[in-house]
């Protein structure tokens, strides 16, 4: 389109939230979900194992308002019945 500058990614208002200011949404009624490589998940969470092969591998990371990881799934479908049997008020899918 001429005369407007073109984005590359959409900035979503939410990634500009303090933790107070995402709290405040909902509490821990608030969840996000994000795909994570293996590799960069078990930076994070030193407890759990994984193996060289799974450093490509595609994870769903469930993610609470305040931080705090709730689940790490292999797949959508595992996703969408974990959070099928809870009671969030908004889940926002990135």
């Amino acid at each position: 389109m001429q005369g407007r500058p073109e984005q590359d990614v959409f900035d979503n208002p939410l990634r500009h939230l303090t933790a107070a200011q995402f709290m405040a949404l909902g509490g821990n009624a608030v969840v996000y979900v994000r795909t994570i490589k293996g590799k960069k998940l078990s930076e994070f969470m030193t407890e759990a194992e994984f193996d060289e092969s799974e450093a490509d591998v595609d994870f769903q990371l469930v993610v609470s308002g305040d931080g705090s990881p709730l689940l790490v799934a292999d797949s959508d479908d595992a996703v969408n019945e974990w959070l099928s049997d809870k009671n969030f008020g908004i889940v926002a899918l990135h």
